[in-house]
């Protein structure tokens, strides 16, 4: 796989230590099993995959490039690069202007760019109609472009889909950015709509079974669908794609939902004609990241702490995941670790922060799940569990721990 040039200052060398060693032992990824890391006092269970992943190293790569190529000149991202707030950061410091956030609101009018521009698009990709805005001030908005290439490929599985006249649902959260712009693409080639979760899913799969009105419809699924969306005949035929970053076992539960539906209605010999019994489009790197969570669950231990962006949706999956089994702790670095008795952190189902006292049990050897998302850099993972080492005196030194490990 390639190697990208990216700060070092993003990486860890007791992190890359690890996944160099695990990689040698598995090269073909199918021990999902976590490593043990024993401190004497804390343990720490690190997933087998976790931190940046091919996509999100090909946009920070070109962002920096961009930079480097184009002293003098405006440098503007559409949005944030990727959901990591270290990384937006040392865009921001690097000059680097933000033209929207995450929801599509403003700081830079279309009005103030000028052809001279340097635009990056983001690793979520962008809309059609932001393409044409770009393209239409003569923008090249091609060489700075860091679409991730497995959004890429939800577009093209897209296209398949409308040229043969299916209509697309899109498993996704409405107002992220990758859904955004698979939403606009898709709807280049088909009728499409966004559901975000089964619920949803089940309101759309009563409207096809007849059981809901076309007014009960529109309230529903209002700014869901795309410009001309007709419910009464473009359900007759369906196909699955999803925001790369959901939960796969949550796409794959409504895919075959739909495809259950369409046998009730029009049997199972019939299925092909309105089902597209799609191959599953979530990427690499979030499957194995969940996978790899699916592992660490397997073992013991007293709480999970998960490190990314707040705004990161694969990250937050992580953390509905642990949640379901032990107390789990959504941070976005070290500095949300107060003290050996606090941590602040994020709840992603409010939108809101919590304080909670007493997190680490009082308890020798504690066992801590330490993962982070695809868009966290390693040396934010290794920053937080310095931190945590520093609550526990007398702990192995890292040295020590990769020696014991016979890892060097």
């Amino acid at each position: 796989m390639k190697q990208f040039d990216i700060p070092t200052t993003y990486r860890s060398s007791f992190i890359s230590t690890i996944k160099k060693s695990r990689k040698e032992t598995d090269p073909r990824k199918k021990d999902f099993t976590p490593t043990l890391l024993d401190f004497g006092p804390v343990q720490f269970l690190i997933a087998r995959h976790f931190g940046f992943c091919f996509g999100v190293e090909n946009a920070i790569e070109i962002a920096y490039k961009a930079v480097e190529e184009n002293p003098g000149k405006r440098i503007y991202l559409l949005s944030q690069m990727i959901h990591n707030p270290s990384v937006n950061a040392d865009l921001r410091a690097m000059g680097i202007q933000f033209i929207m956030d995450t929801q599509g609101n403003q700081f830079v009018e279309w009005k103030e760019l000028t052809k001279d521009d340097i635009v990056i698009i983001p690793a979520f990709g962008t809309t059609l109609e932001i393409e044409a805005i770009l393209n239409g001030i003569g923008i090249e908005i091609q060489k700075y472009n860091t679409t991730c290439p497995f959004v890429t490929k939800v577009w093209k599985q897209s296209e398949k889909l409308g040229k043969e006249d299916y209509t697309i649902i899109i498993h996704g959260k409405h107002k992220h950015e990758e859904t955004r712009a698979t939403f606009s693409h898709s709807s280049e080639f088909s009728p499409s709509i966004v559901v975000k979760d089964m619920e949803e899913a089940k309101k759309l799969g009563e409207f096809i079974e007849g059981n809901m009105s076309v007014e009960g419809f529109h309230q529903i699924f209002k700014g869901n669908f795309s410009k001309g969306f007709n419910p009464e005949k473009d359900l007759f035929r369906v196909g699955v794609v999803n925001q790369t970053t959901m939960l796969a076992s949550d796409t794959q539960a409504i895919a075959d939902y739909f495809k259950e539906v369409m046998i009730q209605l029009h049997g199972t010999e019939n299925i092909d004609t309105h089902f597209a019994d799609t191959r599953d489009t979530l990427c690499y790197a979030t499957n194995d990241n969940q996978q790899a969570t699916f592992g660490l669950l397997k073992k013991d231990a007293d709480l999970a702490i998960v490190v990314g962006g707040f705004n990161s949706s694969n990250t937050s999956h992580l953390v509905e995941l642990c949640e379901e089994k032990l107390p789990t702790y959504f941070i976005s670095s070290d500095e949300e670790l107060l003290n050996a008795s606090k941590v602040r952190h994020f709840n992603f189902h409010e939108k809101q922060m919590l304080m909670t006292k007493n997190f680490l049990p009082e308890k020798n050897p504690v066992r801590i799940i330490l993962t982070s998302g695809a868009s966290c850099p390693d040396a934010v993972v290794d920053g937080v569990m310095d931190k945590l080492l520093s609550f526990y005196p007398g702990h192995k030194s890292k040295e020590q721990v990769l020696s014991e490990m016979e890892i060097s």
